[in-house]
């Protein structure tokens, strides 16, 4: 396997991880909504339900989001050759390892830290579009761009 697909399928694992922890929550809501139910009416009751409800909808924004991610994922083609920094580049700098694709953590990529970020990060930002020999400034510290892979 490839640095870049071991990369790619470091995301996807993550994000299948926070799927599964949402549906987990998602069914302990439902049981914990039945159980409201099943109790004596009343303002207890109503507030018990209210905030399972509200907590519904506060996972169902985070559902929203991992579909947001996981289309971004299948976008990335870890096949395509570019010399210009954007979605899917593994990039090393002189300070850091970037891969461009979503935010889901650290992977150790050949015992050195690669920081996987999204095209929303502010460093993805002064990233995209670069090439390697190209210097930018990240939090007054100047970076420079070693390898576009």
């Amino acid at each position: 396997m490839g640095k870049k697909e071991e990369l790619l399928q470091f995301c996807w694992n993550q994000v299948n991880v926070r799927t599964e922890r949402l549906k987990e929550a998602n069914t302990a809501l439902q049981e914990s909504l039945d159980s409201e139910t099943k109790n004596t009416a009343g303002d207890k009751h109503e507030t018990g339900r209210a905030m399972v409800q509200l907590e519904q909808e506060k996972l169902a924004q985070q559902v929203q989001e991992l579909d947001r991610v996981k289309g971004i994922l299948k976008k990335i083609d870890i096949t395509k050759k570019s010399t210009k920094i954007g979605l899917g580049s593994l990039v090393t700098t002189s300070l850091a390892n970037y891969f461009i694709s979503v935010s889901c953590g650290t992977f150790t990529l050949e015992e050195k830290p690669v920081y996987c970020i999204s095209m929303e990060s502010p460093i993805a930002k002064l990233l995209v579009g670069k090439e390697a020999g190209e210097n930018f400034v990240f939090n007054g510290a100047t970076h420079s761009v070693l390898t576009v892979g």
